[in-house]
């Protein structure tokens, strides 16, 4: 049986995709424990179906794998489990979406992680609601 690589895979198939892990997105855990984004716009616990909800939502491909598990991740709970894949590029490795050429862009667009108010880091419900009150004294 040959075991083929992924890099022979085309980009639509599901190897190629990047993957997210809530570690990528926790504020409780530190660079060297596996977060991935600044600490601002990080969030406490994220779940991997949260995370894909709002991937799905900003209109991306997203596959939820509920029974994956992150190497560095020492919690072995069954919430906390699970990763997401998201396909970035189509076969013939045109980016699909033009907001995320690269896997790097796709990890540092702030605007991929707008997560649910459950999910919002304190720093952005405060910004989010100065923006509102804003909005509202203008008119």
């Amino acid at each position: 049986m040959a075991i083929s690589s992924a890099k022979s895979e085309s980009f639509s198939h599901e190897k190629r995709w990047v993957v997210v892990y809530p570690a990528y997105l926790d504020s409780k855990k530190s660079t060297k424990e596996g977060r991935k984004i600044p600490k601002l716009h990080a969030v406490e616990a994220p779940t991997s179906a949260e995370i894909h909800d709002v991937l799905a939502a900003s209109g991306l491909n997203p596959l939820l794998e509920r029974s994956k598990m992150y190497t560095r991740d020492a919690d072995r709970e069954p919430s906390s489990q699970g990763r997401v894949r998201v396909q970035l590029k189509n076969d013939d490795g045109t980016p699909k979406s033009l907001q995320y050429p690269t896997r790097a862009a796709f990890h540092d667009n702030q605007d991929t992680w707008l997560l649910p108010p459950r999910l919002q880091s304190p720093l952005e419900k405060r910004t989010r609601k100065r923006n509102r009150v804003a909005v509202q004294s203008s008119f």
